[in-house]
């Protein structure tokens, strides 16, 4: 650890409220994430000024200080080690946590607070369904090239076991976020997939293995933890261990194989028939104002409905047509960067920014361009919401001349998600349109943001040299699902004010 880490980090502590204030010290790719007790104690301004912080963001549980990929893990080292020596004895616990309470209250939504823990429920299955989109990409490639034929049915099963099984991990993710044992969320899950289910008719018709998917196996869990909690409540303590299980798994069971796997399948099938249709017929509009309207709903944090959507396509088809077209999101913004940067020659500053932040955005990882770049400048923002909208709109074309792109897994974007790609045709195929769109969506934003994202004021504040300019602004690391950038307008070198829209 250098010693300009452990300066910067020593400089923060005071400027958060001291070691007395943090209750909690983490970080992710580029953010040292702190949970503070009272965070109006927190200094903005003092911190943003401090050589080697990027930026500022915060959500409704989170203090975020931007640093960057390369030092993040080392200030928040020394950070955690200057805390577990400056808390003292008499902390503000019971203060903050009565804080907390109060400003979650005043902060959640009920829309919020159920996308959150749907995200909460899908979220950690995304790293299986990365490993396995990829085993299963790669398997295909064998198979086309006819090579290693003896391996390909071991890759197959590899790939195919945990898809197989995924709404056992659904309910049992289900089951703990709503408050209930997850043993029994992933057992009436599991009814789901359950071969026997053949001989078991419903509405007249029999039912199928793994009819209505994730749907089924998430609203079959959360039925479980209802029925649960009701069983804790009347079932005498001496019989609970005995009655609780074996009703809950009995009722809900039952509930589950005579309507809920046939709704659940209706809607799953409703879903598929809906983006199949929406991309044949109408794909170039559609994939227009997906694109466009990604990276708006991601600030809302409204993308995380999104997430059971991909999952019942990538169950019901091996892929998911709308990530690709979402991902263009990612390339308007990469596009608009660049143009920043070209426009802003000047500002060494923030020139840095977008060369730091450009890798992760090639990659998938947005948030870094978002909060450094373009959200805050106003105008760049919109203008990349425009290269990810022509993006999208190119590949949904594709879609609605026949041929479609998608996706294998869901998380990764940007040349990320090559690994992942497949389609109705070939990987090389696939992989061109994919390719042609993430260049459509560059150069349009690109384009839009040179010509359209400044005006005077803005290039008279920001095109100035460092030493004069605005501090930098923050850089982010992942799209985080409740993400809540502080922005506050930031002065110009005159005192003048950056307009906060286009």
């Amino acid at each position: 650890m250098s010693t300009a880490d452990a300066a910067l980090a020593a400089a923060i502590l005071p400027l958060v409220g001291g070691a007395q204030n943090v209750e909690s010290v983490a970080h992710c790719m580029t953010r040292l994430r702190l949970g503070l007790l009272d965070p109006t104690l927190a200094r903005d301004e003092e911190l943003r000024a401090l050589p080697g912080v990027l930026g500022l963001v915060a959500d409704d549980d989170t203090y975020q200080i931007v640093l960057g990929p390369g030092p993040v893990g080392k200030v928040t080292r020394a950070f955690e080690a200057l805390v577990a020596q400056g808390r003292s004895a008499e902390d503000l616990a019971e203060r903050g946590a009565a804080i907390r309470a109060s400003r979650k209250a005043a902060n959640a939504t009920p829309l919020k607070q159920l996308l959150r823990r749907i995200a909460n429920i899908f979220v950690p299955l995304i790293p299986a369904l990365i490993g396995c989109g990829i085993i299963a990409g790669l398997n295909g490639l064998l198979i086309n090239l006819k090579w290693l034929p003896s391996v390909t049915p071991a890759l197959a099963a590899i790939a195919s076991g945990f898809m197989a099984l995924i709404a056992v991990f659904v309910g049992l993710n289900t089951a703990k976020e709503f408050g209930g044992t997850p043993v029994l969320g992933g057992a009436v899950a599991a009814i789901v997939v359950f071969p026997g289910v053949a001989k078991i008719d419903a509405f007249g018709q029999p039912l199928s293995p793994g009819q209505g998917g994730v749907l089924g196996a998430l609203a079959a869990a959360a039925l479980a933890v209802q029925v649960e909690k009701w069983c804790r409540r009347w079932v005498p303590e001496s019989l609970d261990v005995l009655l609780t299980p074996t009703l809950t798994v009995l009722l809900t069971g039952l509930v589950t194989v005579y309507g809920l796997m046939y709704v659940a399948g209706e809607v799953s099938t409703a879903i598929g028939d809906a983006a199949n249709w929406l991309l044949a017929h109408a794909g170039a509009f559609a994939g227009f104002v997906l694109g466009g309207l990604f990276l708006p709903l991601v600030m809302l944090g409204l993308h995380q409905a999104l997430i059971p959507i991909h999952t019942t396509l990538i169950e019901q088809q091996g892929y998911t047509v709308l990530l690709p077209i979402l991902a263009m999101a990612g390339a308007g913004q990469v596009g608009a960067a660049l143009a920043v940067y070209v426009r802003l020659r000047r500002n060494d500053s923030i020139r840095r920014t977008v060369k730091s932040a450009l890798p992760p955005g090639l990659l998938g990882v947005g948030e870094p361009l978002i909060y450094g770049v373009s959200l805050p400048l106003g105008r760049p923002f919109v203008t990349a919401c425009v290269g990810g909208a022509f993006g999208g709109g190119f590949i949904g074309l594709f879609n609605m001349l026949g041929t479609k792109v998608g996706a294998t897994a869901i998380g990764p974007s940007g040349w990320a998600l090559f690994p992942l790609l497949q389609g109705d045709k070939g990987l090389a195929e696939t992989a061109a349109i994919y390719a042609g769109g993430l260049l459509v969506g560059y150069t349009t934003g690109f384009a839009a943001t040179y010509l359209f994202g400044f005006d005077a004021q803005l290039l008279a504040e920001w095109n100035v040299p460092t030493e004069t300019a605005a501090p930098e602004r923050p850089v982010e690391d992942d799209l985080a699902p409740d993400a809540n950038p502080r922005h506050p307008t930031p002065a110009s070198p005159e005192g003048a004010k950056l307009p906060s829209s286009p």
